[in-house]
């Protein structure tokens, strides 16, 4: 497994938000998080990049307990994406994505023709490479968020963690972000809001309650008008979709 998680604890403020949650990921695999707001998504989602650390359990990236490795080493590993990352600085979209290299330099090395490389192959994977030039500030949303993946991606990590990328973005860009995301050569956990968009683009799900984790499988598996019922609070359709077998939610009016 990629990305192994054993009996986490987190909380704050003396309230418990991620209740004991064990998880796999395997390699190559995009895993969908899941589950009302306040259910601990995002905070599960800092625990198992390493960002926090947890009040009790373990979590291992590629067989290594990431409380045991230097911060520099997992940032090779790993890279983290937020949702609606912005900026006040006047910075160049090449400028962003360049920050992705700082785990791969030394404080006093200069920029090397691997650095370049790696910005380069990034900005062409997530389609932006003509708009190197172009001022952060000019982007839309949905090329923002690109620009934050191709950051990650300069990183060369093995795993990635998005936390709900597609927030606030029109549907076009929802689909077209996530659809990203699946091309892409490394392992995912994605937390996201929309219930069709990780019916049709995860592999697996892992659905959140107050915390603690209350299903795990394949979208088909996991999104049952029961399940829709007792964890979200409404009553739904779900239909399959002919070529993909992958459920399609219909919600239904009170």
């Amino acid at each position: 497994m990629t990305v192994t998680a054993k009996n986490l604890v987190w909380g704050a403020q003396r309230k418990t938000i991620v209740n004991n949650v064990s998880l796999d990921v395997a390699e190559g695999e995009t895993l969908g998080l899941i589950g009302p707001n306040g259910s601990g998504k995002s905070s599960l989602l800092r625990l198992l990049s390493g960002l926090r650390a947890p009040l009790s359990g373990r979590v291992e990236i590629l067989g290594q307990d990431i409380a045991r490795v230097s911060r520099k080493t997992l940032a090779r590993q790993l890279a983290f994406v937020q949702q609606n990352a912005t900026t006040d600085t006047n910075v160049s979209v090449r400028d962003v994505v360049r920050l992705g290299r700082t785990p791969h330099r030394s404080a006093l090395a200069g920029w090397t023709a691997a650095d370049e490389a790696a910005v380069s192959a990034a900005l062409e994977r997530v389609e932006m490479a003509g708009r190197r030039a172009q001022a952060w500030q000019t982007l839309s949303g949905g090329e923002r968020q690109r620009v934050h993946i191709a950051r990650a991606l300069a990183q060369s990590p093995r795993v990635m963690f998005l936390d709900e990328p597609t927030n606030h973005l029109d549907i076009h860009h929802q689909i077209e972000i996530l659809r990203m995301v699946r091309r892409l050569d490394v392992t995912s956990v994605v937390a996201l809001h929309d219930l069709n968009l990780a019916a049709t683009f995860c592999d697996r799900i892992v659905v959140l309650q107050a915390g603690a984790v209350v299903a795990c499988g394949t979208p088909a598996g996991v999104l049952t008008p029961p399940l829709l019922r007792d964890v979200f609070q409404v009553e739904a359709e779900v239909t399959f979709e002919p070529q993909t077998a992958r459920p399609h939610i219909r919600f239904r009016a009170a």
